[in-house]
């Protein structure tokens, strides 16, 4: 490790390219909470979302009309409002209106964003199961019923399972797209990867150095997401089934 940050100070010496998160302690801590914050927020998120989405997907189908215009009524205005407008209105409309508890918020900024991206998320990705569960085979569905399955049992056991084999290629680009909006966090102070780059260049003016790793780095958490969702489309796949 000394002989990389050796290199890396000869690097500046010589050249001028500042890359200090791999000789300064300090930088390269700040980088790495701001990696590690982005990382558990997505995957928060992630997990929230996809089990809401579930959930929401679920009610598009329930026998009570007034519930299930609520939860067109949510999507639609979730997924038409854009995602910086939602974080600020939950973190300086709602955030004030909420009890403090010693004297601190209820919820801070890091709460706030996981509150706000997971309502959105969860819109999306509800949206994207119900197209799923649209494209099981109603022959499949009725063949559950005859087998004395209830709605609950059906959706879980049956329609679910093969939905989520429909939707992998569209689930993949919504997390995606889930990763690449945690940058909104920067907007209320969420101590993330692009909040934590912009202190550590608005100190050490290397700009354009910071820019180019945090570029390289969010390209490698997409890949991964890929990967790992690819992987997972693999492992979900039935022969003849969504093709």
């Amino acid at each position: 490790m000394d002989s990389v940050s050796a290199w890396f100070k000869w690097l500046h010496q010589t050249s001028g390219i500042k890359l200090t998160i791999f000789y300064d302690r300090y930088d390269r801590s700040r980088f790495l909470e701001g990696l590690s914050t982005t990382l558990e927020l997505s995957a928060i998120v992630i997990v929230l979302s996809l089990f809401f989405g579930a959930i929401v997907a679920w009610l598009y189908g329930t026998k009570y009309q007034w519930l299930s215009r609520f939860v067109g009524a949510y999507v639609q205005l979730f997924r038409n409002t854009p995602p910086l407008v939602q974080i600020y209105f939950f973190y300086f409309a709602i955030g004030p209106l909420l009890p403090k508890v010693g004297g601190a918020p209820l919820l801070g900024s890091m709460g706030w964003a996981i509150v706000a991206l997971t309502l959105l998320e969860t819109a999306f990705t509800a949206e994207i199961f119900r197209a799923g569960i649209e494209a099981v085979p109603k022959a499949t569905i009725e063949a559950a019923k005859a087998l004395g399955y209830s709605r609950a049992q059906i959706f879980r056991r049956v329609v679910f399972p093969l939905a989520l084999r429909v939707t992998m290629p569209a689930l993949n680009n919504n997390l995606v797209n889930l990763v690449k909006t945690t940058t909104l966090g920067y907007a209320i102070a969420v101590p993330e990867l692009l909040y934590m780059s912009g202190q550590i260049w608005s100190e050490q003016v290397n700009v354009t150095e910071m820019m180019i790793v945090l570029l390289l780095t969010y390209i490698a958490i997409v890949g991964l997401v890929n990967q790992l969702m690819q992987w997972f489309e693999k492992r979900l796949y039935v022969p003849g089934f969504g093709q």
